[in-house]
């Protein structure tokens, strides 16, 4: 990696570390084995979003061109959100790819990210399904965005009845983050999800 992208990544770490935002819990980010192209980011669920309580994992790649190009961030913790996809946690974020600037910070990313989770973008979605729930069933989708953010970032929503549902079909031989998927994608109707999975 270029010595100027070393220099600043090792002075961004150093402003997160001495940040309020790592003092409130808010984000973290540490290297991975050493190496200053691989990242781990967390970031804790904002306040009053279906995420509050849960903290995110994010895997983050620098590119020899940073900060002239950006770096390359999936969430690795599972999240049920239309900016974010289900299956590999990519992000549909305009600061990550088109509205990218020198002037932005590996801090920025994070807090950008955090900021996506209380505001979601439906209209600019990275999973159609989950924008239109978002819009057209807001009480089906904080149920779900609660009940992920519980099980695969330790939120506190417990959500016994979901729970069930996915024990019912864990049982039919249904892998478990698949059969919470299946139900998450028809609103937790169990006989719906029954009929999709053996059609």
């Amino acid at each position: 990696m270029a010595n100027m992208s070393v220099l600043r990544i090792k002075r961004e770490l150093g402003e997160v570390m001495r940040g309020d935002e790592i003092v409130q819990g808010m984000i973290k980010i540490e290297l991975v084995n050493d190496s200053w192209t691989n990242l781990r980011g967390e970031i804790a669920g904002p306040k009053d979003t279906p995420y509050e309580g849960g903290k995110f994992a994010l895997e983050i790649k620098v590119p020899e061109t940073y900060p002239f190009s950006p770096p390359k961030v999936r969430f690795t913790t599972r999240v049920w959100h239309p900016n974010i996809s289900t299956a590999t946690g990519t992000i549909c974020r305009d600061i990550l790819k088109d509205n990218w600037a020198a002037a932005m910070t590996l801090r920025t990313v994070l807090l950008s990210l955090q900021a996506l989770l209380s505001t979601a973008q439906p209209d600019d979605p990275q999973d159609a399904f989950i924008a239109y729930q978002y819009k057209v069933k807001p009480d089906m989708f904080q149920l779900t965005a609660e009940h992920w953010t519980n099980v695969y970032a330790g939120g506190p929503h417990v959500s016994i009845e979901c729970n069930t549902k996915v024990q019912c079909l864990k049982e039919m031989g249904t892998d478990e983050h698949e059969a919470r998927t299946l139900l998450s994608k028809e609103n937790w109707n169990l006989e719906r999800a029954i009929e999709r999975l053996f059609r």
